[in-house]
């Protein structure tokens, strides 16, 4: 069942946010959690309910392994249960990659034929820091109903946020009070459809000219130097609001039922640097990836050199976490590549600290410490740090690393430089000139015009010059992580979200629109991760 579809949010949703609140009002804490569990099977088992025996067994051993570190935290104990996670991961998403793989090296080997259960990635990640939590000593609530609303919580389930069990099972064993349902219901209707306005117009929307070009240079097409640079762009703002979308949508899910889930997004592409990107974008799997395997591995605690083997390491992983594929390998790669560059950069910015018993001189006069670059001067940064993240997308998109290259290739001009016939006639005596320097005028396949890039540059404005979701209702503290939250364009007091009229009225068009472009439903991107 997608987010974007008539059937969620006009009837599974209203019902369930229906009968837990009765429950509420009647007293029955323990009956709405049980109703909101029951929801959230259902809502997995929607799409295929098979899968559904998949999620059970998984819960069902994470459970019990987790009771048993919880009262004796044997090692063996918490590397069984990581395996078996490890392992139930492994052959739903990666067994028929491995086996692929191993025929292309030369090794003859049957490839499965295996589906993959809707959400298995986040599921299988959320249950692992709950285990290794409870053999650190710090998981102290393993009620049952509680640890299966922790796992299956429909909001969250399918693409994410990836939540932490000290965030929602306290939430869950002090549900919030009833009088707070009316502001609960309008904050979360309100981030539910701005989520959906995201995907089904903005995303959806842009996506048109993405992936006839992505198709095409699957096969032998050759795009030209506008065609790779607009379908770059196109998927890149595409992902954004496909993804950034789809966690509003879970976080306004949530809030209906006066639940908050951790913020997911924070204007990534408003990042300075890598480092900063990756503090902004998609930041659930950043924590998870930090938390649990960039920091086992020994963090930067090991000196400079093995910091960087261990970025790269939990990169490339975290690469092959998005998808059983080399191109996810190579995305991770160079995002690896990008972050060590940027720590690099950061220690050359920075003095070095002097040896363990040495006396630093004075500071001579007038000296200061080189400061990280603020307002305008972060722009450089900002248009460096969106380029790296556009070409790395291109892999994560590509089919294959053939299709890769060409849109590559085509992105730096050398597939030529084509323009529309009736450029010529527009650019007038400029036309030779422009001919000249290796230009040529004629019937772009999917270039199609100026509207084109209007219709990038109106989204990149949306994207860098506007507040995100948080930032216009930062009075209500939409989610969970809101103190650690830094907003980088504060909404004016008279501007940001409240129960009024006014915003009644723009979120009710924001939902017409939507609900009349919700005709051809389209999967999330991050649908079935």
């Amino acid at each position: 069942m997608l987010f974007n579809s008539y059937v969620y949010i006009l009837l599974f949703l209203p019902v369930t946010v229906l009968v837990y609140w009765a429950l509420r009002r009647r007293g029955r804490t323990r009956a709405a959690l049980w109703w909101l569990t029951a929801a959230s099977v259902f809502f997995y088992g929607w799409w295929d309910v098979r899968f559904v025996s998949v999620l059970l067994l998984s819960m069902a051993v994470n459970y019990a392994v987790a009771g048993a570190l919880i009262r004796r935290p044997l090692k063996p104990v918490l590397v069984a249960g990581i395996a078996f996670n490890l392992g139930l991961l492994g052959w739903f998403k990666y067994a028929g990659f491995i086996a692929v793989t191993l025929n292309a090296a030369g090794v003859a080997v049957g490839v499965p034929s295996v589906v993959l259960p809707l959400a298995i990635s986040f599921f299988t990640f959320q249950q692992i820091a709950y285990l290794v939590d409870a053999w650190r000593g710090l998981t102290r609530d393993h009620d049952l109903i509680r640890y299966i609303l922790f796992v299956t919580y429909f909001p969250q389930l399918i693409a994410g946020p990836i939540v932490h069990h000290a965030e929602m099972m306290p939430q869950f064993a002090h549900l919030p009070k009833a009088g707070e349902r009316a502001r609960d219901i309008a904050v979360g209707i309100t981030i539910l459809f701005i989520g959906l306005f995201k995907k089904v117009v903005l995303a959806d929307g842009v996506s048109v000219y993405a992936t006839p070009v992505f198709n095409a240079a699957a096969g032998d097409f050759e795009p030209t130097f506008l065609e790779a640079w607009v379908a770059a762009l196109a998927y890149t703002f595409q992902l954004y609001f496909d993804f950034s979308g789809y966690s509003d949508m879970a976080i306004g899910a949530a809030r209906l039922f006066g639940i908050r889930l951790p913020i997911n997004f924070n204007s990534p592409y408003k990042a300075a640097t890598i480092i900063e990107f990756w503090s902004r974008w998609h930041m659930t799997l950043s924590r998870f990836l930090r938390d649990y395997l960039y920091i086992p591995l020994g963090g930067n605690r090991q000196g400079p050199g093995r910091r960087y083997v261990n970025l790269m390491l939990t990169m490339l992983l975290g690469g092959l976490w998005h998808g059983a594929g080399w191109t996810f390998v190579a995305w991770g790669a160079l995002h690896g590549s990008y972050l060590a560059v940027s720590h690099l950069w950061r220690s050359w910015r920075r003095r070095p600290e002097p040896p363990a018993g040495w006396r630093r001189r004075p500071e001579p006069a007038g000296w200061r410490r080189r400061p990280e670059p603020a307002g305008w001067r972060r722009l450089p940064g900002i248009a460096l740090t969106f380029l790296a993240v556009v070409i790395a997308w291109v892999p994560f998109r590509a089919a294959s690393f053939d299709a890769a290259a060409r849109i590559l290739a085509g992105m730096a001009g050398l597939n030529g430089v084509v323009l529309p016939e009736v450029y010529q006639a527009r650019l007038g005596p400029l036309a030779d000139p422009v001919a000249h320097a290796g230009v040529t005028f004629g019937a772009p396949e999917f270039y199609t015009g100026t509207g084109q890039l209007a219709h990038l540059a109106a989204l990149a404005a949306v994207v860098f010059l506007l507040p995100n979701t948080q930032e216009w209702l930062a009075r209500v503290r939409p989610a969970l992580g809101w103190d650690r939250f830094t907003p980088v364009h504060p909404v004016p007091r008279g501007l940001a979200w409240r129960p009024n009229a006014a915003w009644a009225v723009l979120i009710v068009a924001a939902a017409a629109v939507s609900f009349s472009r919700m005709t051809g439903v389209s999967e999330f991107l991050y649908f079935q991760f």
